[in-house]
C-alpha cells in the first residue's frame, strides 16, 4: 500500500513523529479550531477535547496505521479502520472534510518538527495521511449508502424511564411518522441536542431495545465529571431537560460491535456500568433467533442499585435455552451475585467461545487478558470503546 521509498522515510522517521505526536495533535486541534470554531461548537466533542482524551485517540490511529503500514504492507487495517468509519459516519462527516483536516494536520508536523520535516518527510506522511483518509471516505460512503442518509432524522420522545439514579432510558419515534430502518444488535446512534450557550453538540449511544421494534430506544448515565474532568454537556442536558413529547436529532444506527455468524458458536457477553447497554439489545437478539449454543453473561457494577437494565439484562438471558448469568458488585452484593470487581475464575469458558465487552478500558483489558489465559482467540474477542478510542492509545 505504501510506496517502497516513503516506506522507508516513514520508517525512519516515525520515532521522532511518535516522540512528539501528542505535541502535533494539540498543536492541530488550536490551529482547527481557530479557523473553524463551528467543528468545535457543533461537531466534536468539547467534553474530550477539554480532558484530552480526542488528542490520545487521534494519536494513537495516527501511530497505529502508520505502523501497521510498515509491519503489514500487503494488508489493510480494516479493523481501525471500520471502527473510526462508523463514528465518523454517525456524526456525518463529510469527504471535504478531509482536506481541512489535512491543512492543520500537516501546518502543526511542520510546526512542532521544524527543519526535521524535510520535502520527502512531508511526502511520506502525506502519502500515510491520504491512505488512511481516502480508505475512511470509501468505507463512510459505502455506510451512508447502507444507511440512505447522511444526515439525522427528528424523533419524538414517548416515554421516559428512570432505571437508576444516574440512568435514563428514552423510546422514540419518528417525529414525521416515516418507517423506521431495522439496525442490528450491539449499534448505536448519534443524538444532537441544542446547549444553552446554542451549542448543538452530539454523543453517541448503544441502542438499548430489540432489532424490529418500532421505537427507538437508548439509555443514558449522567456523566459525573472531576477535578480533571467536566461533567458530561449532553448526558446532563438529557437528564435534566428532555421529557415526554420533546424532539431530539438522531443518526441512523452504525456501529461494528455487532453479532456476527453465531449460529452454533457459544458467546460470552461481557459489560460493567452503562456497557450494559448494547449487551442486552444483544441477547434480544439471541433470544428472538433462538440462539442455542451456550450464552455466558458477565456483569460488573458498584451495587445491584446501580445496574441499569437488570431486569432486561435477566429476562433475555432467561429465554435463552443455554445460559449463565455472572454479577459482580463492588458493594452490597446479593446472594447468587459475587462481590468485587469482575474475575472470570469459576466462570465456564466454552471451547470456540466469541467474546463482546463494553464497559471501561480497564474492564475490558483485564477481561480481555484473563479470557486469552483461558484459551479464546484473540480474534474472537470485540469490543466497544464509548467515546474516544484509546485502546491504542495506550498501548
Amino acid at each position: 500500500m505504501l510506496s517502497e521509498q516513503s516506506a522507508v522515510t516513514v520508517r525512519a522517521s516515525l520515532p521522532a513523529v511518535g516522540a512528539a505526536i501528542g505535541e502535533i495533535t494539540e498543536r492541530f486541534y488550536t490551529r482547527l479550531f481557530a479557523a473553524h470554531p463551528e467543528l468545535l461548537r457543533d461537531l466534536f466533542n468539547r467534553g474530550n477535547q477539554a480532558a484530552g482524551t480526542q488528542k490520545q485517540a487521534l494519536a494513537g490511529s495516527i501511530a497505529a496505521f502508520a505502523t501497521h503500514l510498515l509491519e503489514h504492507p500487503d494488508r489493510r487495517p480494516d479493523a481501525l479502520l471500520g471502527r473510526i468509519a462508523h463514528k465518523h459516519a454517525s456524526l456525518g462527516v463529510a469527504p471535504e472534510q478531509y482536506a481541512v483536516v489535512h491543512e492543520h494536520l500537516f501546518a502543526a508536523i511542520a510546526e512542532v518538527l521544524g527543519e526535521a520535516v524535510t520535502a520527502e518527510v512531508a511526502a511520506a506522511w502525506d502519502e500515510v495521511y491520504w491512505l488512511m483518509a481516502n480508505a475512511l471516505i470509501a468505507i463512510e460512503k459505502r455506510l451512508y449508502e447502507e444507511s440512505g442518509s447522511t444526515r439525522r432524522r427528528p424523533w419524538e420522545v414517548v416515554e421516559r424511564v428512570a432505571e437508576t439514579a444516574d440512568v435514563v432510558t428514552f423510546r422514540l419515534r419518528p417525529a414525521d411518522g416515516g418507517p423506521v430502518r431495522d439496525f442490528r444488535a450491539g449499534q448505536y446512534v448519534s443524538v444532537q441536542v441544542e446547549l444553552a450557550d446554542g451549542a448543538r453538540q452530539i454523543r453517541q449511544y448503544s441502542l438499548s431495545g430489540a432489532p424490529g421494534e418500532t421505537l427507538r430506544q437508548f439509555s443514558v448515565k449522567r456523566v459525573r465529571g472531576d477535578a480533571a474532568t467536566p461533567d458530561g454537556e449532553v448526558s446532563d442536558h438529557l437528564h435534566a431537560h428532555v421529557r415526554e413529547g420533546d424532539v431530539l436529532d438522531l443518526s441512523e444506527p452504525y456501529g461494528d460491535l455487532v453479532l456476527g455468524d453465531s449460529a452454533g458458536r457459544p458467546l460470552l457477553l461481557a459489560s460493567a456500568g452503562i456497557g450494559v447497554t448494547p449487551m442486552t439489545s444483544m441477547l434480544a437478539a439471541l433470544a428472538a433467533d433462538g440462539h442455542g449454543a451456550p450464552v455466558t453473561v458477565v456483569h460488573g457494577d458498584r451495587s445491584p442499585a446501580d445496574h441499569a437494565l437488570r431486569a432486561d439484562h435477566e429476562a433475555y438471558a432467561a429465554k435463552l435455552p443455554d445460559a449463565s448469568t455472572h454479577f459482580f458488585y463492588e458493594r452490597d452484593a446479593e446472594p447468587g451475585t459475587r462481590s468485587g470487581l469482575v474475575d472470570l475464575t469459576g466462570v465456564t469458558v466454552h471451547p470456540g467461545t466469541c467474546a463482546y465487552l463494553c464497559g471501561p478500558l480497564p474492564f475490558m483489558r483485564a477481561v480481555r487478558t484473563q479470557l486469552i489465559g483461558r484459551g479464546v482467540a484473540p480474534a474472537d474477542i470485540h469490543y466497544e470503546v464509548f467515546g474516544p478510542d484509546l485502546w491504542l492509545a495506550q498501548g
